[in-house]
């Protein structure tokens, strides 16, 4: 792999970047009108900026990387995990954003708290703060530091710290406004040097030809055929299609419907109008995935299989950053790095948002300081964004001393493991209305505790267990048993609550949210259609 060291030029491009990065979010912390609730933007925000705050927060150097280390290893087959993802953002759109704003929630606990009581809302709060902890913080924070030690030879723990003390400040001074204009502007960077690198890579593979090298991806004697269809066999050891059919809506329904950093930018929209609008953004730009995240992966395997690195072994785990290195030139990689920051940087804010305002709200106000005026809540925010950054240092360093692990795979595995309590409790909450307070409780105590003891138990314990079940079937027969334990338990329980129905928006949709879907859908189906049978 080509030297990443950082020249004269790539400093003035990183540091140029961070000083646009930080008028932009001082102007925006300055438009936030006084008053005006930091959690929601002041429920101000319009549906591009939804759309790029949600994709910003689901997108980074993790993904990144991983996605075209996968690329690299098997194909496109992992953009089923960005592409399937529009069923579920269009279930966000069209059942859950009319409920949620609705009610007019800050928070997820707070909508189960009006479903199934104070006591599901204590337990839902603490759950979303270790999840964001966990699968937001500690993760993304050891994917970003690995690029950072990778090119700047600094410790884990201070990458993390530097990355988390910039998010934090945005988060601190301008809240999820600030968080969503700069997201704009990140992910605006984030595609045009990632959709760059594809294109210069095609046009190397092509012998300084685009529709050369697009025909050289389309050689099976170069790159093999099966490496374009999104299902594979189900005896494929990494991405079986079954398991990922039964087994992504788990996952998918919980991080795009319930997952509090996925969902607070839609909270925070001006009207449902403007949410669905968003959403559907969102599932534009998740097509982008797999052609700035994982065919540059695609495009690393071939050019190495045309000999274009020499002699030189490549890792899939460093298939993006091989192509960095051996085709932008000097300034370039400081502006790849800028962008890959960007990426973190969107990502942190929005959990660090996201943990302060669960605690505050569901918490803190709810148990602890039922008086509080608006400044305590604003300064114990702060201060939950300070102690939580803390916190997600210490785990980032002990993941850090996991070895032998695929980013990519431990991402999603332990998202499938974290999710189906969540999903279990969502689903009935929404669609029975016979379903009891007990049987939630239920679910997201002792449901958390065999889920994730499932996880424990299959991905360190068990030994072979990731050779005889996929985690994404694991996943969906743990979400059976969850949902078969709440309809049993509801039927048996006696104690019946009277609660007010839950407020719905309700209207006709304007023409254009029906357009954009069914836009959408066509694509989606018609790229399913394409990118399998070869």
């Amino acid at each position: 792999m080509n030297d990443l060291s950082m020249r004269p030029m790539d400093w003035v491009v990183l540091i140029a970047y961070f000083v646009v990065l930080l008028a932009i979010g001082l102007w925006a912390s300055s438009k936030t009108k006084k008053g005006s609730h930091k959690f929601l933007a002041g429920n101000s925000l319009k549906w591009h900026h939804i759309g790029f705050s949600m994709w910003g927060t689901n997108v980074g150097p993790s993904m990144l990387i991983a996605s075209a280390s996968a690329g690299f290893a098997a194909g496109i087959v992992s953009g089923n995990y960005a592409w399937y993802a529009f069923v579920f953002i269009a279930l966000l759109a069209f059942v859950f954003a009319p409920r949620y704003l609705g009610e007019k929630i800050t928070t997820l606990p707070e909508f189960m708290g009006k479903r199934f009581g104070e006591s599901t809302r204590n337990m839902l709060a603490w759950y979303t703060i270790v999840t964001v902890l966990i699968s937001w913080l500690a993760l993304t924070l050891f994917a970003g530091g690995i690029i950072i030690r990778q090119v700047f030879g600094i410790p884990m723990w201070f990458s993390a710290f530097i990355l988390l003390a910039i998010s934090a400040f945005f988060t601190i001074i301008g809240g999820l406004r600030a968080i969503a204009y700069t997201n704009v502007y990140q992910m605006v960077l984030l595609i045009f040097v990632s959709a760059t690198l594809t294109v210069v890579g095609i046009w190397h593979l092509g012998g300084e030809s685009v529709v050369g090298g697009i025909n050289t991806l389309a050689d099976s004697s170069v790159v093999p055929s099966h490496y374009w269809n999104l299902f594979q066999p189900n005896d494929h050891k990494e991405f079986p299609w079954l398991p990922i059919l039964l087994g992504y809506p788990i996952s998918g329904l919980w991080f795009w419907c319930t997952d509090q950093s996925m969902v607070q930018p839609v909270l925070a929209a001006r009207d449902l109008n403007e949410g669905q609008k968003g959403a559907n953004f969102t599932g534009w730009l998740k097509i982008l995935d797999v052609a700035i995240y994982i065919i540059p992966g695609v495009v690393c395997f071939a050019l190495w299989k045309k000999g274009f690195f020499g002699d030189a072994i490549i890792e899939p785990d460093h298939a993006y950053m091989t192509l960095v290195s051996s085709l932008f030139p000097v300034g370039m990689v400081g502006l790849v790095i800028a962008v890959l920051t960007a990426a973190l940087i969107s990502t942190i804010g929005s959990a660090l948002n996201a943990l302060s305002t669960v605690f505050t709200m569901d918490i803190y106000v709810k148990n602890i300081n039922t008086e509080a005026t608006q400044a305590e809540i604003v300064r114990t925010g702060h201060i939950v964004t300070v102690v939580g950054a803390l916190v997600s240092i210490l785990i980032t360093i002990a993941v850090d001393n996991i070895k032998g692990m695929d980013l990519f795979n431990v991402f999603q595995s332990v998202l499938s493991f974290i999710a189906p309590p969540m999903a279990a409790v969502f689903v009935m909450g929404v669609f029975w209305k016979r379903c009891t307070t007990l049987a939630a409780n239920i679910v997201l105590t002792f449901g958390t505790i065999f889920s994730i003891g499932c996880g424990v138990l299959y991905l360190w314990v068990i030994p072979n267990a990731t050779e005889h079940v996929h985690f994404m079937m694991l996943s969906f027969l743990i979400f059976v048993v969850l949902i078969i334990t709440m309809i049993a338990v509801s039927m048996m329980d006696k104690a019946t609550v009277e609660r007010a129905p839950m407020t719905v928006i309700k209207g006709r949709m304007s023409l254009s949210v029906q357009m954009a879907w069914l836009a959408l859908a066509v694509v989606m189906v018609g790229l399913y259609v394409f990118f399998n049978g070869h």
